[in-house]
């Protein structure tokens, strides 16, 4: 009898703790969590979207105050990016990214959502592009595994090559008999421009790989010359901005940062030279891209130190400009790699303009702009991939292996399509009234052929090939204001431009090929070797090293 009680005890103990532990493990479950049961491909896809604009925005920043677009501060390249300044680009490129897209594909699958995995395998060939472009070789075929914590590291290459098969598969599920309805912050679901995208992004691979195999990317670029379905004038891949100040702030990060209180980025001024010096006129975009606070240049040198300098040794034997650009116009900047500290010129410096940041169109006005509800109130684009970087690619292309097209033409194009799209973007903005007062459509058409007719000019008396191309590459890059991402490729893949204004530091180390590797990767992975320096080059800069480009 007692036998029997006990057993009974037992087991009745048995079934309790059982019981117990599947209740703890319901209660443990949060939730809020998001789990396969639980998850929505639409939500996951709309958090991919957001999530690569921030990326590629944080990219396209660095490149373009390397290359000075805007102000690179720091004296020295080694402590202009440290190991942790891009800890966000890789986290956001691992954790969210890449993570969200492995976790949507079956979802997806499982439904037959065809549309959905189309966009979100184009935006992971994006990425893959990105992270090599940034670091070089990268963690990839161990990266997701859950059971694995310290991936290693795949050869650039071997990710470049692997994006470019998810674009082939992309363009697959474009056309694929589908279910589904996806968000699409970018096309608004029209997949005819996204299959336009993929092969655009397509061009762009075989471009970055020219150095690599010259031959497979002739052959790869006639083919997409040949099928003619790249981005075309209505195809413009942009993140548009709205105009929310808060839950969440929907404006351009740049107006944000600027026209909320003053202050914010200082223009290049070497960028502004060129727009506003070098051709002996005013490049047509000037008054789009940048808003003068001021309308001449200060005399007191407690806003900007360096009127009551020489420039250094260095400068003048290379006939730089410095400080600011020729003409007492106001246009009011910094040269590279210039350390300074901010004196109080936060309502006197060159601000961003209406294009691309929604800022002001530069009517002559002079006035501050630390006020949100001017411009375009934020309303402004990222540029990650327009109609007329189609063309300079083609024309470099065209020029540096022999593809089909006229490089002189392809470059005349490109300028034409950036400067109209320019304007017609801006028009679009409640600064259209204030545009339209300055520059007229018969008065913008005046200044966009007077420009192609100069540039025609230069090309005709350029002596050599190398002169041609970096023609072509100065043009590229005053087209590319707001997309240093290519600005930064076009740099290392090509040189070009050529006699970049230099630091002021006479000797301010090698210029960064590519970032160390982040210090949240470096301190949680076990087979994480940094890098001896930023001057190793990824894997398609076949280039020689420094000083080549400084």
């Amino acid at each position: 009898m007692k036998r029997f009680i006990y057993g009974l005890t037992v087991a009745t103990s048995l079934v309790f703790a059982t019981s117990c532990d599947e209740k703890l493990d319901e209660l443990l479950e949060n939730p809020n969590a998001v789990n396969a049961q639980t998850a929505s491909p639409d939500f996951l896809l709309n958090r991919i979207q957001l999530d690569y604009k921030d990326l590629w925005y944080g990219i396209s920043d660095r490149g373009a105050r390397l290359t000075r677009q805007i102000n690179q501060g720091s004296s020295l390249y080694i402590n202009a990016y440290r190991a942790v300044d891009t800890n966000g680009t890789w986290s956001n490129g691992y954790a969210n990214l890449l993570a969200d897209i492995k976790f949507l594909e079956p979802l997806a699958e499982a439904s037959n959502f065809q549309r959905h995995l189309g966009i979100a395998k184009t935006i992971k060939a994006m990425v893959l592009f990105d992270l090599v472009d940034t670091y070089g070789d990268v963690p990839y075929l161990e990266a997701l595994d859950p059971a694995n914590f310290n991936p290693k590291t795949d050869s650039g290459q071997t990710i470049y090559t692997a994006a470019l098969a998810l674009l082939d598969e992309a363009k697959g599920h474009f056309t694929a008999t589908s279910a589904g309805t996806p968000n699409d912050y970018y096309y608004n679901r029209n997949y005819t421009r996204w299959i336009k995208l993929v092969n655009t992004l397509k061009l762009r691979y075989y471009l970055n790989t020219k150095l690599v195999d010259a031959a497979a990317s002739k052959a790869g670029i006639n083919a997409l010359i040949a099928e003619n379905n790249m981005l075309g004038t209505t195809d413009n891949f942009v993140f548009l901005f709205g105009t929310t100040a808060a839950d969440p702030d929907s404006r351009h990060p740049k107006f944000a940062g600027q026209y909320t209180a003053g202050g914010g980025d200082y223009q290049s001024t070497y960028y502004m030279h060129h727009l506003t010096v070098e051709k002996g006129f005013d490049d047509p975009r000037v008054r789009y891209y940048m808003y003068r606070q001021v309308l001449t240049n200060t005399t007191n040198v407690d806003e900007q130190e360096c009127i009551s300098q020489l420039a250094p040794s260095h400068y003048l034997v290379g006939n730089f400009p410095y400080c600011n650009p020729a003409g007492n116009k106001g246009y009011w900047g910094r040269d590279h790699l210039d350390p300074d500290g901010i004196p109080p010129d936060g309502l006197k410096r060159t601000a961003y303009g209406v294009f691309p940041a929604g800022g002001r169109f530069d009517n002559n006005s002079g006035a501050v702009v630390s006020n949100p509800a001017l411009g375009a109130k934020g309303a402004g684009i990222h540029p990650i991939m327009l109609a007329a970087y189609v063309d300079f690619m083609l024309a470099e292309a065209a020029l540096t292996l022999g593809t089909t097209g006229d490089p002189k033409a392809l470059l005349a194009s490109g300028i034409t399509k950036h400067i109209n799209y320019v304007r017609a973007f801006s028009v679009a903005t409640s600064e259209s009234v204030a545009i339209n007062a300055i520059i007229n459509d018969t008065e913008h058409a005046r200044q966009r052929d007077n420009y192609v007719a100069y540039v025609n000019g230069k090309y005709d008396a350029a002596a050599s090939a190398d002169a041609r191309m970096n023609l072509i590459g100065l043009e590229y890059w005053l087209a590319l204001y707001g997309n240093g991402t290519e600005s930064y490729n076009l740099y290392r893949r090509t040189g070009k431009p050529a006699n970049m204004q230099p630091g002021l530091e006479a000797n301010p180390g090698p210029f960064i090929r590519s970032f160390l590797y982040p210090n949240n990767y470096m301190v949680t992975n076990t087979n994480a070797v940094q890098k001896p320096d930023n001057a190793v080059q990824v894997f398609w800069d076949k280039n020689p090293g420094s000083p080549w480009i400084y």
